[in-house]
Formats: structure tokens, C-alpha cells, sequence
């Protein structure tokens, strides 16, 4: 139980608008950069409503799956309020954007953000290149196209990886609006996609509005 009489963290049970869903995200990053996160209700009898009700998140997460950004935790969500997504280097193929599709469509979650982050080991090993070893390769390949744009503008030195940190991130959300599900969706105005990007430092994430 939380501690006094400090209450758990509890949001409306259905957000219907990108615009609540966006500022559900915002205030609760606020409180995270903070250290002012909520207790969150994690008791049987939440994980039993969550079963018999069924799930009803208010944002689909695409994020990289390194282990120091857990969207629910920088976000301060919690049980039933994510619908998240996590490959190394925040990209999609036909089965992360599979899970995205099932998302926004079939949960009805009205809000999209594609998660980057800085000091991205996906990102950093795209840009040095090298042998690539396994599976691996795949993650690189889906990256190198902002690789090869950041350097045909002329950025050098280490400020690269930052910019294609940026540009893969903008890449993903432009690659998940070719998905026919998002597209009627964005058509309908069900639906918002935005990239955002998580700062380790300061913990602080940068919506790309």
C-alpha cells in the first residue's frame, strides 16, 4: 500500500484523444525527471479487473529495447496503461509493426510514439560499420538509410550518432504510416504518431512536435 495517504496513480479508463494520451505521457516523464513517480497499483485485484476487463492502453510504445529506458518506468504508467513495442534501435518489420497494428487497431489505443534514445548501441554500431555478427545485421540494415543521410549532409565527428539517432527515429514514422491499418486511422483522425526521444542524463523525453 502506498505510504500516508498518498494515493495510487490512476488515469481515466478509457483516453480516447491523442491530445489527453500525449499528456498523460508528458506529466507522468514530469514526474519521472522529477523523482516524483506514483505508487502504482500492481495488487491481485488490479491484475484480475485487468484480465476480466481487459486492456485499454492509451499509448502504443515503439522503443529500443536497451535495458535503461522501460517505457512504463520513464513515463510513470502502469499495469494495462502501455502497449509496448521494444527492438534494439527502435525499428520495425513485419512483426514489430504486426504488434503495432494490433495496438492502434484491435485496443484502440489513439496514440503512437516511436522511442529513441542517445548512446544507442544499435545506432553507434551502424555508423562504425564492421562485421556484424548474426541476426544483427538486419537491426543495421534498417538504420543504414539514416546513416547515409546524416553523412551525405556533411555531419561529422561524434555529433553523428546524435543526428542519426534523430533521423532513425523520424525514419520509423514515416516507414509506420505506409501500414494500410495506420493509414485509415490517421484518416480518420483515431490516430497520432510522434517521435520522441529519451535523454539517459537527464531523463527527460523530447517529443518531436
Amino acid at each position: 500500500m502506498p505510504e500516508g495517504n498518498q494515493a495510487y496513480y490512476k488515469r481515466p479508463e478509457i483516453v480516447q484523444s491523442p491530445e489527453e494520451a500525449l499528456t498523460l505521457l508528458k506529466e507522468g516523464n514530469q514526474r519521472f525527471v522529477a523523482g516524483q513517480t506514483l505508487p502504482q497499483d500492481v495488487s491481485e485485484e488490479k491484475r484480475n479487473s485487468l484480465v476480466a476487463k481487459g486492456q485499454k492502453p492509451f499509448a502504443v510504445i515503439v522503443s529500443c529495447s536497451d535495458s535503461r529506458l522501460p517505457p512504463e518506468l520513464i513515463f510513470d504508467q502502469g499495469l494495462g496503461d502501455l502497449f509496448v513495442v521494444r527492438v534494439a534501435g527502435n525499428v520495425l518489420g513485419p512483426v514489430a509493426m504486426g504488434s503495432v497494428e494490433y495496438g492502434v487497431e484491435h485496443l484502440h489505443a489513439p496514440l503512437l510514439v516511436i522511442l529513441g534514445h542517445n548512446h544507442c548501441g544499435a545506432v553507434k554500431a551502424s555508423v562504425d560499420g564492421g562485421e556484424i555478427p548474426g541476426s544483427i545485421g538486419a537491426i543495421v540494415a534498417k538504420i543504414k538509410p539514416s546513416v547515409d543521410l546524416v553523412r551525405s549532409s556533411g555531419i561529422t565527428g561524434d555529433s553523428i550518432y546524435e543526428h542519426v539517432e534523430d533521423m532513425n527515429v523520424k525514419a520509423m514514422v514515416n516507414e509506420v504510416q505506409s501500414s494500410p491499418i495506420v493509414k485509415e486511422l490517421l484518416h480518420e483522425g483515431k490516430l497520432r504518431i510522434i517521435g520522441a526521444k529519451y535523454c539517459q542524463e537527464t531523463g527527460k523525453v523530447t517529443f518531436f512536435e
